[in-house]
């Protein structure tokens, strides 16, 4: 659970502050307060850290099933991009697990140390965390709360204004830049954080790969702040190997939050789409059989038993787009299968394990970003060898996931061999191997697919949808911003378009 740094840090204070107290004054000073001075403020950014997990609905329900990764053929709570139709109960998801559990943390770590020059290496890293989620935010949604977030402890905004999406990008640029470059070996290193330790090299990194991601996000927007920023960060120090991921571990307390969606409500329900399925297939890509399992033969949810269970990239068979409950039977009937529960499904038991790691940010990530950068000639190197350490790197990256999903050698060998970048279909060839390192990365895929049109998908086919377009372009807001914060929700509407599954946000050209 997120909950499990609160639970210690709750303990630590209450034998902190045991005992009796003769002051007054002292007795009526709030010793538990999360915001007070009493507690180390490392302890929120770890908080805040743990709390980047992505949760399954916004994640799995709109992101993954908009790029065509997973989909369900059911409706109810987790109608969503299956029928690309629009359900706040799970578009809200990612704004109020952000907003809680991220922005609150980084936005009171901030006021507590601003004029603390000895914890200046915490607040950089702060800076960097709080870029990164509110990259996620603005890139879900649009125009949201950004300069006055975060600040209902420090400056008493509960109603705080949207800004506009251009402008929060100039700014998250800027505090990437200045983050990074203001990490100091003079200060304290913060080796109490858990995503690093304090090692400030691999925080570098971390900022300027952040930095590369946003410049790449602003190609067809703003392409010279685009440049800019993509050479500011490959002059600095991007991620090195696996070794530097961003990513949250998880263990036995604290579960992936996927583990109780893959493992527990929704375990029958998604499936791996026919389109991720087959374009791995397509390639002899031996990712497939790390990352599917079909349970051959299954006529219903009991069914899909250990006995049952097939890794062979052979027997994978995805589930197509546009159907539902109804008619998915008969496109399962039409393939040989026993029910729609006999298509391929993530292997709930490895990438969907409680003890599955959230990987936020990856070297094989920044490895194809910088392939593509390089067809611009804006990095030195060459896109072709970018491109195939990106690939290298994310197979490799499987392993963390367990011996089960790991790539053997010979196999990245003869895949690498088989499959190399050819300069006609660059773009495409870099942007599509982003989509399958992107897998449960939700966000990140949705937003990397508007901003380069890659992969190539075809439109969602099912009947009566709530979009006029081919794909949907944004999350909605939550329906309690509208109900209680309605005045800056009308004019962030006003300024961006509709609230609605159709309209664009600013980058997306």
């Amino acid at each position: 659970m997120k909950n499990t740094y609160s639970t210690f840090i709750a303990f630590a204070l209450m034998f902190a502050f045991t005992g009796c107290e003769n002051n007054f004054d002292e007795i009526n000073t709030n010793k538990v307060d999360p915001t007070s001075e009493s507690i180390n403020p490392v302890f929120l950014l770890n908080n805040a850290i743990i709390g980047l997990s992505f949760e399954s609905f916004g994640n799995v329900v709109y992101d993954a099933g908009i790029v065509q990764q997973i989909i369900t053929p059911n409706s109810g709570v987790v109608t969503g991009a299956n029928f690309n139709q629009d359900n706040r109960t799970a578009t809200e998801v990612h704004w109020n697990d952000y907003y809680q559990n991220v922005i609150k943390h980084t936005g009171d770590i901030l006021d507590q140390i601003a004029d603390k020059p000895e914890r200046g290496n915490l607040l950089q890293m702060t800076r960097i965390i709080e870029a990164y989620a509110f990259m996620v935010l603005t890139d879900e949604y649009g125009d949201i709360p950004y300069f006055e977030a975060g600040k209902g402890f420090s400056d008493q905004i509960t109603f705080p204004k949207y800004d506009a999406q251009q402008e929060i990008y100039v700014d998250i640029i800027k505090e990437l830049r200045e983050a990074t470059a203001a990490l100091s070996e003079a200060a304290n290193p913060e080796a109490g954080e858990i995503l690093y330790s304090g090692d400030l090299n691999k925080w570098r990194r971390l900022g300027n790969s952040l930095l590369l991601r946003a410049g790449m996000r602003l190609v067809n927007a703003d392409n010279a702040l685009a440049r800019q920023s993509v050479e500011a960060a490959f002059a600095g120090d991007v991620l090195q190997s696996n070794a530097d991921n961003f990513v949250i571990r998880h263990d036995n307390n604290f579960s992936n939050p996927h583990t109780g969606f893959f493992n527990g409500s929704e375990a029958n329900n998604f499936y791996l789409t026919a389109n991720f399925v087959d374009f791995l297939a397509s390639t002899d890509d031996p990712r497939l059989s790390s990352m599917a399992i079909r349970f051959v033969g299954a006529s219903s949810g009991p069914e899909q038993t250990l006995d049952r269970a097939s890794k062979d990239a052979a027997d994978q068979i995805g589930m197509p787009m546009g159907n539902d409950n109804a008619t998915i039977a008969g496109v399962a009937t039409s393939l040989g299968l026993a029910s729609f529960f006999d298509f391929s499904q993530l292997d709930r038991f490895t990438l969907g394990a409680q003890t599955a790691p959230a990987f936020l940010l990856t070297y094989a990530q920044t490895q194809l970003l910088l392939a593509e950068a390089a067809t611009y000639g804006w990095v030195g190197g060459t896109a072709a060898a970018y491109y195939e350490e990106g690939i290298k790197a994310h197979m490799e990256q499987l392993a963390d996931y367990g011996s089960n999903a790991a790539v053997a050698v010979n196999d990245i060998d003869a895949y690498l061999v088989a499959n190399p970048l050819n300069v006609a279909t660059a773009l495409e060839q870099i942007n599509t191997q982003y989509w399958v390192a992107s897998l449960l990365n939700g966000p990140e895929a949705f937003a990397n697919f508007r901003r380069s049109g890659f992969p190539a998908l075809a439109p969602n086919p099912f009947p009566g949808q709530d979009i006029t377009g081919d794909f949907i372009n944004r999350l909605t807001y939550p329906t309690s911003e509208i109900a209680v914060n309605k005045a800056n929700v009308d004019a962030a509407i006003a300024r961006m378009g509709p609230d609605n599954l159709d309209t664009k946000v600013w980058w997306d050209k």
